[in-house]
């Protein structure tokens, strides 16, 4: 049934993200609508006992009624899309059907092989339209009417002190929606709460705080070591981090977007963001004011921020900017921080992108995992890919928040080449570290040395290194993950097909044939 409205609360382009939500949760929103309606009809007060009583009865039987058809339609769509009950505001016209194939079929496979040829044939690399600094300011104003274009001298970190109007008598972080929905950081905030006096600098009469932004940023990929990465980083004396990692700010936070099944909530302000940054600016200050009796005043902490999502994720766009109206996004998450950093630091991890895109398969749960499972899902996202770029440009469908919510596996991540372009297209190329997570496991103190240097981090004792590069790796796969084993080898040798064009771009951008990763 081609369902344009519904009962459940669950976006279009979130669907696939509403197949966790508890059985018994759908129910609850069949039967809050009806409430809402029921009440909403007694209220009238026109009608007499008898009608209310039969329109409950007759509201309860269609409320069950499509309740049966949903839970019928999302068995028979294998859990993988969720219940397609609202339109997006920004789709293409393809509509992908489930793909059962038969994996000892040749037939099968070579309808696959062929969808992986059409969407090669298509490939382009050309470059996108970059907005001009001023279409960028006035997107978004708060953020730049808040941040100074230069900051304190003497601090290798990005900082600049705030005149702080508020009462100190008030909680300054009572409001952090961080905070509110980040119970594991209370004990954090608390610190801050009662420190927070103590680091008031004052002048003129005047309070002011210390606020920072970011010296670098870890900004991707999902799946490619950048937990480890961070867990190692932040071990360096010269590090720290915000109080919590990923706090996905540019990407997601910004907007209201908490979870994406959840749809939108309240944007979280800059203030919520930098409030992050104040237990290491904290840090910052203490080792300012003791410096300012020595000759030596520079200081050199410096904080990262990490969220893997940045690279990459740019899927609200479609809400904010020109109401999808335009069928490629016409600003970027690094537009944004270019403005205000035009000097920052990046660092990026990645893997074969066929190996990252199972791992991400196992990592984020759904039930019945098998590799079997895994190939009909990467058969069916490659058939929706081939349908958007019948349409649109690869560029556009990399973007396109439908396709990326709508297919069953995240293939979009995996084309790094194509982020990388865009991010090179207002960064230059020695701002830009680009890691393998494969050399990282085979040797962690050369990768980290070569962080190190990025970062112009000072020396470190040798048994500190040690200390950074003999720990056990972050964020491994989980056992019951591991005894799926391997991938299909017909899945992986479509994956790699898929995937062999945007790797040699890659290794060409970067002049190292180790991205082509064969």
């Amino acid at each position: 049934m081609d369902h344009k409205y519904g009962l459940l609360n669950c976006p279009y382009e979130k669907l696939k993200y509403c197949k966790n939500k508890p059985i018994r949760d759908r129910w609850t929103g069949v039967l809050t609508a009806i409430e809402n309606n029921r009440a909403q009809n007694q209220a009238w007060g026109l009608w007499t006992l008898t009608s209310v009583r039969k329109i409950k009865i007759l509201s309860f039987l269609f409320g069950l009624m499509v309740t049966v058809l949903i839970m019928a339609s999302y068995i028979l769509t294998r859990d993988q899309k969720g219940l397609f009950l609202t339109p997006s505001p920004y789709h293409f016209t393809v509509v992908s059907h489930p793909v059962q194939l038969n994996l000892s079929s040749t037939t099968d496979y070579a309808v696959v092989r062929e969808v992986v040829k059409s969407i090669v044939t298509k490939v382009d690399f050309s470059r996108r339209r970059v907005p001009d600094l001023g279409e960028v300011r006035e997107k978004e104003p708060n953020i730049f009417s808040a941040i100074p274009r230069k900051f304190l001298p003497y601090l290798k970190n990005p900082c600049w002190y705030e005149e702080f109007f508020g009462n100190l008598t008030a909680d300054p972080y009572g409001k952090n929606l961080y905070a509110l929905y980040s119970k594991r950081f209370q004990a954090i905030y608390d610190h801050l709460r009662r420190a927070f006096p103590a680091h008031l600098h004052q002048h003129a009469g005047r309070q002011y705080r210390l606020r920072c932004l970011p010296f670098f940023y870890i900004i991707g990929q999902p799946k490619c070591g950048t937990t480890d990465l961070y867990d190692r980083l932040r071990l360096h004396p010269e590090v720290h981090f915000t109080t919590m990692k990923e706090p996905h700010w540019w990407t997601r936070k910004r907007f209201g977007i908490i979870r994406l099944s959840n749809g939108f909530n309240s944007p979280y302000p800059l203030k919520d963001y930098l409030d992050l940054f104040d237990q290491a600016a904290n840090h910052i200050q203490d080792q300012l004011m003791s410096n300012y009796s020595k000759k030596h005043k520079q200081v050199d902490i410096i904080i990262g921020e990490a969220s893997a999502s940045t690279m990459w994720d740019n899927n609200a766009w479609v809400y904010f900017y020109d109401n999808g109206t335009k069928v490629e996004p016409p600003f970027l998450v690094q537009d944004f921080i270019h403005a205000v950093q035009p000097d920052a630091k990046f660092i990026v991890m990645l893997r074969d992108p066929v190996e990252r895109l199972y791992s991400d398969y196992l990592y984020f749960g759904m039930a019945n995992k098998s590799v079997e499972d895994f190939h009909e899902r990467v058969s069916e996202s490659l058939h929706m890919f081939e349908g958007c770029l019948a349409e649109r440009s690869i560029r556009s469908c990399i973007y396109n928040t439908t396709l990326n919510n709508l297919m069953p596996v995240r293939l979009q991540v995996g084309l790094y080449v194509m982020y990388l372009l865009d991010w090179l297209s207002v960064f230059s190329r020695e701002q830009i570290l680009i890691l393998r997570l494969e050399d990282h496991a085979a040797n962690r103190k050369i990768t980290m040395r070569r962080v190190f240097e990025f970062l112009q981090l000072g020396p470190l004792t040798l048994q500190k290194e040690a200390d950074i590069t003999k720990s056990p790796a972050s964020n491994t796969r989980r056992p019951a993950n591991r005894n799926l084993g391997p991938m299909l080898p017909i899945t992986k040798e479509i994956l790699q097909s898929f995937y062999k064009p945007f790797n040699q771009r890659l290794a060409q951008v970067l002049k190292d044939s180790a991205f082509l990763w064969t």
